[in-house]
């Protein structure tokens, strides 16, 4: 039900059905097994789910890329499938440096989690060495043929160049980087998930350190973490129960779980922007799947894969309160100032397009701001949360999402008025730019106390002029959650 502007979600959603099934199909007839089949399945969905390049040229690189550090990564798997100890050890390397690459942006990021994914794809087939021949061509072979539909058959980036996906800001050095402290977290998390996992299921442990690593994904501090690994437990949950509705009657019969599957990675591509629990009940009920076609699944193991979650939520969560955590309040502040400064940069972009400056063009920051919105929500979730108990804190948190949600609004509106070849410029345009500018610079250096109402523009009729008036009001108003007498000024949110 979330909006889908420019149905972008639904075309993420679509593309990624055809480009998994035409590899699913393709490794199928060349491998001539169902674990390679599967195999190419999954390295397809990684492909299309994680490559988040700003360029399309940029996200063809680091599809390429995929199998250099993939398939070292699945020999490893398989040589040690029989040591359970060396086979750990570097199941936790592979950890530490999959989310110590995010400090490389979206390429570490899709590298690290393709890296991770194999090693756990290796585990869930209890892939040996005589499999690897057959599992590596078939990783070829699947990032072959999604890459054919991603950059061939349905590249609509072409025409519609994607934002850049926002990047956390840049840390000190050392342990003081938010990287390099989701890495040892990440990695304790996963040493604890991968020792109590096996307590619970020697064959199964796998989806402890599996739980684990996707609650780290996308998150940068402990209220982020600690709200995903609720609401993955929770997507596992309703996951379950609707397995035992639907995968378990199935039992594997070759048609209905094709159509069930296709279902699910629809249900995972659309949801995964706006919904992480209903992504982990797609997630879920497609491994129930699976497992059906391999012919082991049964209630018992759905009972396992809960238990097996739980486990991986506990290690994150004992892991971001007690090793190296990073606070909700630095992290959020930094979000902010980065939408803060994105209204900005659109402000101007639109006013120079409408003064018919060459090359000014606001969508591609509006994108951005966009983009950058989704993170302060995603970075505030834990603050608004029910399960929060301050509830000043709370009212304060929605109320700055509210206001910011109102600055996009205006922005939006005054991008289409600039978009109008008819629409001129107005000379009051640049000094109600010259106000938002002051606004957000007032707010973003800690001054909020510093930002003035704006005096009653109600009478501005003309588009452009009454969004850059409802701007000024929407960062008036947020002075007030974001001002602190003391320190920061959004360090309270």
């Amino acid at each position: 039900m979330a909006p889908d502007p420019g149905r972008a979600r639904l075309r993420f959603a679509a593309r990624a059905v055809l480009g998994i099934g035409l590899a699913v199909i393709v490794c199928g007839l060349a491998v001539h097994s169902l674990a390679g089949a599967v195999t190419g399945g999954l390295a397809a969905l990684l492909a299309l789910f994680t490559v988040t390049d700003a360029t399309v040229r940029g996200q063809a690189v680091t599809t390429a890329l995929l199998p250099a550090v993939g398939l070292p990564v699945l020999a490893a798997a398989a040589e040690l499938h029989d040591r359970p100890v060396a086979r750990g050890l570097v199941l936790l390397a592979v950890v530490g440096a999959g989310v110590y690459a995010r400090r490389w942006g979206p390429r570490g990021h899709s590298l690290g989690v393709f890296a991770f994914m194999t090693f756990f794809v290796a585990q869930f087939l209890h892939t040996g060495p005589e499999h690897l021949p057959e599992l590596s061509a078939a990783v070829v072979l699947s990032l072959l043929t999604a890459s054919t539909v991603r950059f061939g058959l349905w590249c609509y980036e072409r025409r519609t160049p994607p934002p850049p996906a926002p990047v956390a800001p840049a840390g000190e050095r050392g342990l003081a980087r938010a990287t390099t402290r989701q890495a040892v977290q990440a990695t304790a998390a996963a040493g604890f998930a991968l020792v109590v996992g096996h307590l619970v299921s020697g064959d199964r442990w796998y989806w402890a350190v599996g739980a684990t690593w996707w609650i780290f994904v996308n998150t940068t501090s402990r209220g982020e973490t600690l709200v995903r690994g609720f609401r993955r437990i929770l997507g596992t949950v309703l996951g379950i129960g609707l397995g035992l509705a639907v995968a378990v009657p199935v039992a594997g019969a070759a048609v209905p779980t094709a159509v069930l599957v296709a279902v699910c990675v629809f249900g995972i591509f659309y949801s995964a922007a706006v919904s992480y629990t209903w992504m982990m009940l797609s997630v879920t009920l497609l491994a129930e799947l699976l497992y059906g076609l391999l012919g082991v699944l049964d209630p018992a193991l759905l009972g396992v894969r809960l238990a097996e979650t739980g486990v991986g939520a506990l290690g994150a969560l004992l892991a971001v309160v007690l090793v190296l955590p990073i606070t909700t309040h630095a992290t959020t502040d930094a979000w902010i100032q980065r939408a803060l400064r994105c209204v900005h940069t659109c402000t101007a972009e639109a006013t120079a397009r409408l003064a018919g400056v060459p090359g000014a063009d606001p969508a591609p920051r509006v994108a951005e701001l966009e983009l950058l919105l989704g993170r302060v929500r995603l970075s505030v979730a834990p603050l608004v949360h029910p399960l929060n108990p301050v509830r000043t804190r709370k009212r304060r948190a929605r109320r700055v999402l509210a206001l910011l949600d109102d600055c996009a609004r205006e922005i939006r509106g005054l991008a289409a008025v600039a978009a109008d070849l008819e629409a001129s410029h107005d000379a009051r345009l640049a000094a109600a730019c010259r106000r938002v500018e002051t606004a957000v610079e007032a707010l973003t250096a800690g001054r909020a106390d510093a930002v003035t109402a704006p005096a009653d523009r109600s009478h501005a009729t003309e588009p452009a002029l009454a969004h850059l008036h409802g701007l000024e009001r929407a960062l008036a108003e947020l002075a007030v959650p974001l001002h602190r007498p003391a320190g920061s000024a959004l360090a309270e949110v």
